[in-house]
């Protein structure tokens, strides 16, 4: 009997994703993808700092399979796509996992605005944590600088210990946004009616 259980239980964890947020294992396999409604802006937080405009997405598994299933295939495929150099990122730094989200940085005014991608950073129990690596999505992203209704993005890697069920606060620069902490209940909502859609689906 425990020798079915434990062969069992290494079928989950092969089958889990390879790239996960700790603690969030569990969550993930009995959360079925496909039955999700929310929209990206339903799970982003926004931070403002002059002209620029921050918008951050967690890319937990657990997180972006509450998304309709066109936004949670989108936004699945944009983490797959740089799995390689995140997997490489993570035997360099010796982590388990990591946390991953989806950083878009948009100049919403006339003229040119710069940036610092590395002055993003995630307050989660208490500890600040920036990035520990960063992976370009967009041309240009390495300049620095917007033009008017530009958007650069990349993938932002950040320790594990950032635990997305619980409520964060994002800063970039000197601008903070606590929105998570309002998000991740309409998050967990959305996990208990997947359930139940997903439970009653012949």
């Amino acid at each position: 009997m425990v020798r079915r259980t434990l062969a069992w239980m290494a079928l989950l964890l092969l089958a889990a994703p390879t790239v996960r947020a700790q603690g969030t294992l569990a969550d993930t396999l009995t959360l079925p993808a496909g039955f999700g409604t929310l929209r990206q802006d339903d799970i982003a937080v926004k931070v403002y700092f002059n002209a620029l405009q921050v918008r951050v997405l967690p890319l937990d598994e657990s997180v972006i399979r509450t998304l309709s299933p066109d936004s949670y295939r989108a936004l699945h495929e944009l983490r797959n796509s740089k799995r390689a150099a995140v997997d490489a990122a993570l035997r360099r730094t010796g982590l388990p996992g990591a946390s991953l989200w989806y950083v878009q940085f948009f100049n919403g005014e006339q003229g040119e605005a710069r940036f610092s991608p590395m002055e993003l950073v995630i307050n989660s129990a208490g500890r600040d944590f920036r990035a520990l690596d960063l992976f370009a999505l967009t041309p240009g992203f390495g300049e620095q600088r917007l033009k008017q209704r530009e958007v650069q993005a990349a993938l932002y890697l950040f320790d594990p210990a950032v635990d997305v069920n619980q409520p964060l606060t994002v800063t970039f620069e000197t601008q903070s946004s606590a929105a998570w902490e309002t998000l991740v209940k309409r998050v967990d909502r959305e996990r208990s009616l997947i359930r139940s859609r997903a439970g009653a689906k012949p």
